[in-house]
């Protein structure tokens, strides 16, 4: 299988180049070399390439800089995702894209199933949102649209590396407590899209995060533990909870932003991680990257 990936510079575009199984050939893409944006690139490339499949993980992720660019934020997440499927439909391929548990206002209570009302509270949200509506428009419904939430791995700019860079300064940190979700290893979700892939069938929106929920906290405090195990810390920092009102950002956040995947571990036929034991297994990659 041909497969064209968007975003292939991004956190989970790396995980996907790197865990591509052997039967398949990954072309992958990054800004640089294709701008999702632009409807005649997308077309070009497609033609070009000729994919079976195109994953598309290019996305606008500055969920509080989107507040003041909005417009850029739209272009990306809504109207690149619109190129690219209808590019990929245009030519016969299958479309897997990625969304976000931001399209939600976290105001149920209960993990939110993939039908549930979306009600995004922020331009990131709903820029991804229209981003849904345009690949389920162009792929008429054929698309897999799989969201998830509160992303990570060793790769770029996230939470965990955010995380330790600061506790390496020695800082007292302040983190949300408030605010619930699941943190989810790149690498467990490119698995999934990879297992997706070779499902015919399976279209429609779908979740995919790790197992378990945690606050903001949780995560910042199982980060310095699992840091610190691992030699990547070499000592403790205080971290202070506290509450969303007392740390305001541009962007909304979903109070509680749980996913339900029940049906989608089922479909794949894959037992998830829980987020702390793969929170455990990239900081050990991790640490053993940087120990080359």
């Amino acid at each position: 299988m041909k497969v064209l990936l968007t975003g292939a510079k991004g956190q989970l575009g790396q995980e996907l180049r790197r865990s591509t199984p052997t039967t398949h050939e990954l072309m992958g893409c990054d800004l640089v070399e294709l701008d999702v944006t632009d409807q005649d690139a997308v077309t070009r490339k497609v033609e070009e390439l000729e994919p079976d499949l195109v994953i598309n993980a290019a996305a606008y992720t500055a969920v509080d800089q989107a507040e003041q660019e909005r417009d850029l934020a739209f272009r990306v997440n809504a109207d690149g995702a619109r190129n690219v499927s209808r590019a990929a439909a245009s030519h016969g391929a299958k479309v897997i894209h990625i969304s976000t548990d931001f399209v939600f206002d976290g105001q149920q209570g209960r993990p939110y199933r993939p039908l549930d009302t979306p009600n995004p509270q922020s331009a990131y949200g709903a820029s991804k949102l229209r981003g849904e509506e345009y690949v389920t428009e162009a792929t008429g419904g054929t698309a897999l649209i799989l969201r998830t939430a509160w992303l990570y791995s060793r790769f770029g700019n996230n939470f965990v590396t955010a995380m330790l860079a600061r506790m390496h300064k020695g800082q007292t940190l302040k983190v949300v407590a408030d605010q619930v979700g699941t943190p989810s290893w790149a690498k467990g979700l490119a698995e999934a899209i990879w297992q997706a892939a070779d499902i015919s069938p399976l279209q429609g929106l779908w979740h995919w995060t790790d197992a378990g929920v945690a606050s903001w906290y949780d995560f910042a405090v199982a980060i310095q533990e699992e840091g610190l195990s691992r030699g990547l810390l070499s000592q403790p920092v205080q971290i202070l909870p506290v509450d969303t009102r007392d740390y305001p950002t541009p962007a909304q956040r979903p109070p509680y932003s749980v996913l339900d995947k029940t049906e989608t571990w089922a479909r794949l036929a894959i037992q998830p991680l829980h987020w702390r034991v793969a929170l455990g297994s990239m900081l050990t990659e991790l640490g053993e990257t940087e120990n080359v």
